[in-house]
């Protein structure tokens, strides 16, 4: 089964999670912890179910926990280049670098940075592929 859902968009946090193949994958997490404990467990999910955090960008309405998630739930993140540095200028965000021109995998799936024009370092949203199945998840442009 292939889905997606908002945790919620906007200038108060944004963060959406997509599931495809065997793979829960959240890209973003503009909110608290605690707040992403929450709008998890509205959706009957928990951090520790997350295979990824993708980082589309350091603005801190993308980024506010992808730092304590890594951490507390030991998900890996990844981030272009300029998206990781930039972050780290303001953060304690670790995370592995993508190239944000090269496809890379999570599990089974493969994930297709999409570079967009928006007032950040290295901006990068996202297409999942799975099978015959395809998740395209772009915001802030």
């Amino acid at each position: 089964m292939s889905q997606f859902a908002s945790l919620g968009s906007g200038s108060r946090g944004n963060g959406t999670v997509v599931e495809i193949g065997e793979e829960r994958i959240l890209v973003d997490c503009g909110f608290t912890l605690k707040q992403a404990d929450r709008r998890l467990e509205r959706m009957v999910l928990k951090a520790a179910d997350l295979s990824a955090n993708l980082n589309t960008h350091e603005h801190s309405y993308h980024k506010v926990a992808v730092g304590a998630l890594a951490y507390k739930y030991a998900i890996p993140v990844f981030a272009s280049y300029g998206t990781l540095k930039a972050a780290r200028k303001n953060a304690a965000v670790v995370g592995s670098p993508i190239s944000a021109h090269n496809a890379f995998q999570i599990g089974n799936v493969e994930v297709q940075p999409v570079v967009v024009p928006h007032d950040a370092r290295e901006p990068t949203q996202f297409v999942f592929r799975h099978r015959h199945t395809s998740i395209g998840v772009v915001s802030d442009l």
